[in-house]
C-alpha cells in the first residue's frame, strides 16, 4: 500500500535527512498550474538544505512516498483532499488524493519520517464551538514523532486557541529565532512559544530529546521573510464571504486563499509561495543536522 521511492530508500540507507512534503498545497493551495511549480521549488529547497524531499500523495491505489515530476503534475484541483481518516478509502477506491498536513503525518508515522515542511498547520477554527471545527492536523501531530516546520498555523484560524490546545496535547511549540508564534503572513503578534531555538542543530537536538522521552510531534514556527501586517481585515472579509456562500469544512481554506490572493492584488500569493519554500529549506537543514 505504501510505496517508497528508490531515492528515499537509498537516502535512508545512507543516513541522510528526509523531509516530508504534502500535496494538498500543490492541488488546492494555488491557482491551477502554479501549485506544481511551488511543489518543485519546495523539493529543490529541501535539497539545498542538505536533505532529500519525500512528497506524499495517493495515486493508482498506492500511497506514494517520493514522487516523480510526472506524478507531481497529476495533483490538481480534481484530487481528493486526504486527512488521516481519508487515506484508506482513497487507496481502496483508487482515487487520486492530495494529503493534508494530518494525512501526510499519518504516512510519516508509518514510514518512519521524522521531519515535515508546510505552510501553515491546521487548528481551531474561529468562533469555536460554533462551528465545532478543529483540524485533524493537531491530533496527527501529537501522535507522530515528527518535527513540523511551518509559519505557525493557518491564517484563518484562532491562533491563541490552537496554541492552547497544542499545549494540552503536549506538543512543544518552538520559535525559529523568535519568541512568539508567527501569524502566517505576519511575523509578530502571535502567542508566546514554549521555547526559542537559534540553529538547525539545536532544533534537531530538542526534537531528538523529546522523542527519547516518548514524546510525539513538535511544531517549529518560522516567521515569513517579509511580514504582511495588513491582511487581517481581508481574512475577516474572506471568512464572512465563505459563511454567506455556505462554504464549510475542507472547502473553507481553498476558498479563503483564493479570496485573499484576489483582494490583496497577489501579495498573499507571493508571500504564501515564499514562506512555503523557505520553510522547506529550513526543514532540509534541520533534518541534515
Amino acid at each position: 500500500m505504501i510505496v517508497v521511492s528508490e531515492e528515499l530508500r537509498q537516502a535512508e540507507r545512507d543516513g541522510r535527512g528526509i523531509v516530508a512534503l504534502e500535496t494538498t498545497l500543490i492541488a488546492h493551495g494555488f491557482p491551477p498550474g502554479e501549485g506544481v511549480e511551488v511543489g518543485r521549488a519546495s523539493e529543490q529547497a529541501v535539497r539545498d538544505g542538505g536533505s532529500v524531499p519525500a512528497t506524499i500523495g495517493v495515486l493508482d491505489g498506492e500511497i506514494r512516498v517520493g514522487l516523480t515530476e510526472a506524478e507531481l503534475a497529476r495533483f490538481d484541483a480534481s484530487a481528493r483532499k486526504l486527512g488521516p481518516r481519508d487515506l484508506a478509502v482513497a487507496v481502496v477506491q483508487r482515487a487520486p488524493g492530495a494529503t493534508t498536513v494530518g494525512g501526510t503525518l499519518r504516512v510519516c508515522n508509518a514510514a518512519g519520517i521524522r521531519f515535515m515542511a508546510t505552510g501553515g498547520l491546521g487548528g481551531v477554527h474561529r468562533g469555536w464551538p460554533t462551528p465545532p471545527d478543529v483540524s485533524a492536523d493537531l491530533q496527527a501531530l501529537a501522535q507522530t514523532q515528527a518535527l513540523v516546520i511551518s509559519s505557525g498555523v493557518k491564517s484563518l484560524l484562532d491562533v491563541p486557541a490552537t496554541s492552547e490546545l497544542l499545549e494540552t496535547l503536549g506538543v512543544p511549540v518552538l520559535g525559529w529565532r523568535t519568541d512568539s508564534l508567527p501569524l502566517f503572513y505576519a511575523a509578530g503578534g502571535g502567542p508566546p512559544v514554549s521555547a526559542r531555538v537559534e540553529s538547525p542543530r539545536e532544533a534537531a537536538q530538542v526534537a531528538r530529546a523529546h522523542w527519547e522521552l516518548r514524546g510525539g510531534g513538535l511544531l517549529l514556527g518560522r516567521a515569513p521573510d517579509e511580514s504582511l501586517d495588513d491582511i487581517e481585515p481581508l481574512i475577516e472579509q474572506a471568512l464572512a464571504a465563505a459563511e454567506s456562500e455556505g462554504v464549510t469544512g475542507q472547502s473553507v481554506t481553498p476558498f479563503v486563499l483564493v479570496y485573499l490572493h484576489r483582494e490583496s492584488g497577489g501579495r498573499t500569493l507571493t508571500a504564501n509561495r515564499d514562506l512555503i519554500v523557505g520553510n522547506a529549506r529550513l526543514a532540509g537543514e534541520i533534518a541534515a543536522a
